[in-house]
């Protein structure tokens, strides 16, 4: 059986486009992903897709009309929401943790130091970022598009390092914590309602709607993740989401 017929018996087709969007990040366990609650966002809750599940399910063409029918109780009916944030909890868990386990004597790293310092690159810096830029980056990013889902101003020049003064580790760890919770209430928000409705969203478009700012945000944290697992692994860290027992996220700072 061909490799995309085998996803399409597995997966949504909104899932599907969320987790190709996602990928698998650099460095990570390939063998299991782990998702997280909520209410607690620790590992590990593996997530194995079984080929012969899949094979018992029913042919595209063989799945019965769809028909309208009333919803049952919230917890049994999948809603964007619930199909978008367990992915998103994922980066989460790989980004923050990947933050609070690199020492904070490594937050200035920078590979290839002075190498770029005469790019001109139309967004970011011209050098490639410090692992501190990386994690302000990737927190004002994610306080941007909670603003631009909920019709909010979103931050300045997060490409530059945003409007926040946070430097230390410590004060990044918060201000990556808070980012994060800001995200998720504003994808939970999200529903069969608004998903499409358009929305001005400078830093995701424009013109683009609530799912398509929803699928960036999950493929923003994945790409800046990858960065970071190399800053990790060339100053000999091994990043919590690859280790055989990864370790809780820590609540305050």
């Amino acid at each position: 059986m061909r490799f995309q017929h085998f996803l399409a018996l597995c997966l949504s087709p909104l899932v599907l486009a969320t987790s190709l969007f996602t990928g698998l990040s650099v460095g990570g366990n390939h063998s299991q992903l782990y998702f997280s609650e909520a209410q607690s966002l620790q590992p590990p809750f593996p997530l194995r897709i079984s080929l012969s599940k899949a094979l018992q399910q029913p042919r595209p063409d063989e799945n019965p009309p769809l028909q309208d029918k009333p919803a049952t109780t919230p917890q049994q009916e999948p809603t964007v929401a619930s199909t978008f944030l367990p992915f998103f909890q994922y980066e989460e868990y790989e980004v923050r943790s990947a933050a609070e386990a690199m020492p904070e004597e490594k937050y200035s790293y920078r590979p290839a130091e002075g190498k770029f310092k005469d790019e001109k690159p139309q967004f970011g810096p011209s050098e490639v970022r410090t692992f501190a830029e990386q994690v302000k980056h990737v927190a004002c990013a994610n306080f941007m598009f909670a603003a631009e889902l909920d019709g909010q101003k979103p931050p300045d020049a997060c490409d530059k390092g945003g409007p926040s003064p946070a430097k230390s580790k410590k004060e990044l760890l918060i201000y990556l914590r808070d980012s994060f919770a800001a995200a998720r209430k504003s994808l939970g928000a999200i529903d069969t309602r608004n998903m499409l409705y358009p929305i001005g969203a400078p830093y995701a478009g424009p013109p683009n709607t609530r799912l398509g700012v929803a699928t960036i945000i999950v493929w923003h944290n994945a790409d800046h993740y990858g960065q970071m697992v190399l800053y990790m692994r060339e100053s000999g860290i091994v990043p919590p989401s690859s280790r055989p027992n990864p370790p809780k996220l820590q609540d305050t700072y």
